[in-house]
């Protein structure tokens, strides 16, 4: 679930759930108080919308006292004189958070409360029949008076005019109205706490969970610990930036694998370039001291230590070359001069080369053209001669039959020409094969072999030939021989309309 998502989630719960919660409170409350005014105040009727209108409430509470004084004042108007017997109805009343007043034509002849609360009454009194048609429901006096009365009209047993009245304070609740609405705004204060406190958790565990992953994955990655996995457990936003994070960790721990190895090959090529310079240096070296030591006594000797030092230092100018070459190669600096060369005219010149060099080294060599005078390619004629030489020297390295045999042959295979380089050297072993093309890798083990090299030449060959756009690959059997394959794309004509 993405974050937006769960927000708009969270905003809507934020709304939904308290109205609901508190509508489902209201009503449980609500009843519950209803029953607790109904049994205390020996009501029945009561709603929760009364709960609202503290008037309508306090007139449902003096309904039955209203009652019971108006059936004594008709049976027994004597009643509304004795003292005694309006004290033990104005304590009823007072349970009712109510009092009696009672008048006698216009005087006050009982106040069952504070003379100075009931001033304010006394003063908004309605004259005897005057609240005939409300006094069961009952008059509300604004004012400082804040009150609810009730009158019940009467005549004493001399024949005057009498008036009683219920007076019910309605400026406060009665306590169990209160206490609902105390209830109410406690219970909407804890739901919107709880609804808020789980919102919050299932966001938190939502947002913190993987950002604590990913704040771990960051403190590895500043140690340089590169070796663990951060996995995404969801799909929204935070899953994506995880696995950023975690693309990100593995680039990082490939950048660095890739510069341990770099690191490692440059310190296998210092030290293959260092031996192999070291053999000629050393030739060099001694023959120099032996013509220096008169041990070079006769031209013949002469002319062959010189011969040998001049074959060393070439050696050493190829080791120096390929270093170079890498050295280009790593940093994609090589200087290639692109033209479209005849395949034919092209192959021709290199043999001629290669025939000179290989007769003088007696071995055969032969060449095998299949493909059409009209047949073109677009290539560095430089950086593939240096490929034919390379593979040619290394096939001049393994050789270990008596008489050599190198073959070259160039095909056409649809939209490439192919070129075949074969050899009858020692091959190569199956387990070797598939590396032959990766930097510094040398079939033989021992650096005292006498074949030398820096173990970059094949690996030269394959960058020059993917650059071209095409392919190189070998095949081999043990004790027969070396088969390199190379293929170019050939140069196709855009016909003009």
């Amino acid at each position: 679930m993405k974050l937006k998502t769960r927000l708009s989630i969270a905003f809507l719960t934020l709304i939904l759930i308290p109205i609901v919660l508190t509508v489902t409170m209201v009503c449980l409350l609500g009843r519950y108080q209803i029953s607790a005014i109904e049994k205390t105040y020996e009501i029945s009727g009561t709603t929760v919308k009364s709960f609202s209108n503290s008037v309508l409430v306090m007139s449902r509470l003096t309904e039955k006292p209203y009652h019971e004084l108006a059936k004594m004042a008709k049976k027994n108007p004597r009643k509304m004189e004795d003292a005694t017997c309006l004290e033990e109805f104005n304590q009823k009343l007072e349970e009712k958070k109510a009092y009696l007043l009672v008048r006698k034509e216009g005087t006050i002849i009982y106040v069952g409360t504070d003379m100075d609360e009931a001033n304010h009454v006394i003063g908004q009194l309605p004259d005897y029949g005057e609240s005939e048609n409300t006094s069961e429901n009952g008059i509300y006096l604004g004012g400082e008076a804040q009150a609810l009365i009730k009158q019940v009209d009467f005549h004493y047993s001399d024949g005057q005019e009498g008036s009683a009245f219920i007076v019910t304070d309605v400026s406060n609740m009665i306590p169990e109205v209160e206490e609902f609405f105390v209830d109410m705004v406690f219970g909407i204060i804890i739901v919107l706490i709880l609804t808020a406190a789980l919102l919050i958790f299932w966001i938190y565990r939502a947002i913190m969970r993987p950002l604590g992953k990913m704040q771990v994955a960051a403190k590895n990655i500043r140690d340089g610990n590169l070796d663990f996995e951060l996995e995404a457990e969801s799909e929204d936003e935070l899953g994506s930036l995880c696995r950023d994070l975690e693309q990100m960790r593995c680039r990082l721990k490939d950048n660095a694998e890739e510069k341990i190895k770099f690191d490692r090959e440059n310190k296998e090529l210092i030290s293959n370039i260092s031996h192999d310079l070291k053999t000629p240096v050393t030739a060099i070296k001694g023959y120099a001291e032996g013509i220096m030591d008169g041990v070079a006594d006769t031209p013949e000797k002469m002319e062959r230590y010189i011969r040998t030092i001049y074959n060393k230092a070439n050696e050493m100018d190829t080791l120096i070359n390929e270093l170079t070459l890498y050295t280009k190669i790593d940093t994609n600096r090589i200087p290639y001069n692109f033209n479209t060369l005849s395949v034919n005219a092209y192959f021709d010149d290199c043999v001629e080369d290669l025939s000179i060099e290989l007769e003088s080294k007696n071995v055969e060599f032969g060449y095998f053209n299949y493909v059409e005078g009209s047949v073109k390619v677009i290539a560095d004629a430089e950086q593939i001669k240096r490929v034919i030489h390379n593979i040619v020297n290394n096939s001049l390295k393994y050789m270990d039959k008596p008489k050599g045999k190198i073959n070259l042959r160039v095909k056409d295979v649809g939209d490439f020409i192919q070129v075949e380089l074969e050899d009858n050297g020692k091959g190569i072993a199956a387990k070797d094969l598939p590396n032959i093309f990766d930097r510094f890798y040398r079939t033989d083990a021992s650096r005292n072999s006498s074949k030398g090299g820096s173990g970059i030449g094949l690996s030269i060959v394959k960058k020059i030939i993917e650059e071209h756009g095409g392919k190189i690959w070998a095949t081999s059997r043990e004790e027969t021989g070396t088969t390199m394959y190379f293929v170019l794309r050939k140069y196709q004509e855009v016909p003009i309309s």
